[in-house]
């Protein structure tokens, strides 16, 4: 049974290597040309635990995580039950796991049905005899399955010698001696009764990103200056890629002690002209709300990353979820505007990022992207060739609009105008001195407590949102026009709702999907003209009360347009699956 695509998931304990493991094996299959998109998936402890991996790996293009394994590989039974419901089984999947492992069978939490194949190989015996330690084990269960599953062989022994070519020699011999163990095993003492074999063509190598990194990428790219974060699952990656990185290029980063300290950083290195950005949770997100306050009453452009996590409080810290929508819109204190941006993927996120720079600079104003742990955490293909300056250069070059001579005689940093941008100046700009705080204030920028000065002012904030709107005017469709069921969704759910919509279609049932990449402020046009065509519209999220479904009422009256809506929600922690999608469009194809 030959596949050109294969769904693979690897659980254990936290020391076992799982991540490594997953890793290793991904970059294998990008090295031969495959498309790949992995999930890394953690208990919530500080240290220890079990983790999980997923993998994904394709001749064509995924979207997803792909919704069942085709193969489950257990390194240590008792962490698996905790991943039971994000490692779901096909019902031909092969098992193969540690027979060293005496975890009662009767204990495993997977029918019996699925458990034809099901293969106990000694690998910790192998990796003892292999290289001296039982260490070892996730490598040797690397060569295993690459033997048995003709995944790629070669290439993962290259990417062992790239992985670890700052190690000694006598480390990289020694797991290449595990992965030829794992193979020799299968090839001289093993026989196969499944027929599950991956079949592929070698391509051209694929370039492989993590959401995390895409955004601190995406942000270099745009020239960020300055940064400052509190390090918090699951975003914390992303300060992690900046601190290796911004400094060789210029720029500053500082750990600093909480996420209000960090807020206010970014807002005074934005002060001084800085392109600013921090990155953190909803927890912390929750502690920068005044500071998103400050940044709008004082017009400052900052970016502020949230890689959403499930909640509320301290939550599911390593998991994910679409909870903190209404927080990212109408989350500050009084009518302080902002934008909010959502990254539907890897690519989505460097894209995002640059538009969320080029947004803040031009308009003066506080912006939000609006990520996910889903996202943020997982690895995908990518096209490097998105990552040119004809695709952003427009957006890379810096549009704070800066006070010219003749401004600066009588200057008023907080002057009335059309589209709501004032000039601003920083410190160091003769003549642009000027009076700054969170306290309303008149176009010079005096503190004032005059109702109609607070009335003009708050006018001349939202102006930009007029302005933006008439600017921007991009959403992603999927499927034919002429289709009478509709799917709106945003940020992660996308790569479900695309395949889904593609499925449906293939079978006879004709969808549409909409996805909006800058969701405040609303774009409302697009989304009329998409509903106007439609009888009946899911509105996919993931977040158990609705926050989107709400939101999208807010500005659409659906009735007047004669459709119907059928929210479509869920809890985070486990991301949609196709099925799941697919299943609730064969409902709604039903509705009359």
């Amino acid at each position: 049974m030959a596949r050109n695509n294969i769904v693979l998931g690897i659980a254990g304990s936290g020391g076992d290597g799982i991540i490594t493991a997953g890793d290793l094996l991904m970059k294998a299959a990008s090295h031969d040309g495959l498309f790949v998109f992995m999930m890394k998936s953690f208990g919530p402890q500080i240290r220890g635990g079990e983790s999980s991996i997923r993998l994904r790996m394709s001749e064509n293009p995924v979207a997803t995580q792909g919704d069942k394994l085709d193969i489950l590989v257990v390194l240590n039974w008792k962490d698996f039950p905790r991943f039971k419901l994000e490692l779901l089984l096909e019902d031909d999947v092969v098992i193969v796991s540690d027979s060293a492992d005496k975890f009662p069978e009767e204990d495993i939490p997977i029918e019996k049905s699925k458990m034809k194949n099901w293969y106990k190989i000694p690998m910790a015996e192998i990796a003892q005899e292999s290289s001296g330690t039982t260490q070892s084990k996730n490598i040797v269960m690397l060569g295993i399955i690459a033997e048995l599953f003709n995944l790629p062989k070669e290439a993962l022994k290259e990417i062992i010698k790239i992985r670890f070519a700052k190690k000694s020699q006598e480390v990289i011999d020694s797991n290449i001696n595990a992965i030829n163990a794992g193979q020799n095993y299968i090839k001289n003492s093993f026989t196969k009764k499944d027929s599950l074999e991956f079949a592929y063509e070698k391509q051209t190598p694929k370039l492989v990103m993590e959401g995390n990194e895409a955004i601190a990428y995406g942000a270099m790219y745009a020239g960020l200056d300055f940064f400052a974060g509190y390090p918090i699952t699951p975003s914390s990656e992303i300060m992690q890629w900046i601190g290796r990185f911004l400094p060789k290029y210029g720029g500053t980063i500082i750990q600093m002690e909480d996420e209000i300290a960090s807020i206010n950083a970014i807002i005074g290195a934005s002060f001084a002209g800085k392109k600013s950005m921090t990155a953190t949770s909803g927890p912390g997100i929750s502690l920068m709300n005044e500071g998103l306050g400050l940044a709008s009453i004082t017009e400052l452009p900052i970016v502020v990353i949230n890689v959403q996590r499930g909640g509320p409080s301290t939550g599911l810290p390593t998991k994910t979820e679409q909870s903190d929508l209404m927080q990212a819109i109408w989350g500050s204190h009084g009518d302080s505007p902002k934008v909010v941006i959502a990254p539907s993927d890897v690519e989505d996120c460097f894209d995002s990022t640059v538009l969320a720079f080029y947004i803040a600079e031009k308009y003066q104003i506080p912006v939000i992207v609006l990520s996910d742990g889903f996202i943020g955490t997982r690895k995908e293909s990518v096209d490097p060739t998105r990552f040119k300056d004809e695709h952003y250069g427009f957006k890379k070059t810096n549009q704070r609009l800066t006070p010219t001579k003749i401004e600066l005689v009588d200057y008023k940093r907080f002057k009335y105008s059309i589209d709501g941008i004032s000039p601003v100046s920083y410190p160091g700009i003769e003549g642009g001195e000027h009076q700054t705080a969170g306290i309303e204030h008149d176009e010079y920028g005096r503190p004032s407590s005059d109702v109609d000065v607070h009335r003009d002012m708050t006018i001349k904030r939202h102006a930009k949102f007029k302005a933006i709107k008439e600017e921007f005017n991009f959403d992603r469709f999927y499927g034919p026009d002429d289709a009478e069921i509709g799917i709106v969704a945003w940020g992660s759910t996308k790569g479900a709702v695309k395949e889904a919509v593609m499925k449906a279609n293939a079978s006879g049932i004709k969808v549409q999907a909409i996805i909006p990449q800058i969701i405040y402020p609303f774009l409302v046009k697009p989304f009329i003209n998409f509903i106007k065509t439609k009888k009946n519209i899911m509105i996919v999220e993931m977040a158990y009360s609705g926050p989107f479904a709400k939101y999208l009422k807010g500005f659409i009256d659906f009735g007047k347009y004669g459709v119907k809506t059928f929210p479509y929600r869920i809890p985070g922690g486990a991301p949609f699956t196709v099925e799941e999608i697919l299943n609730k469009i064969k409902e709604v194809a039903k509705e009359k």
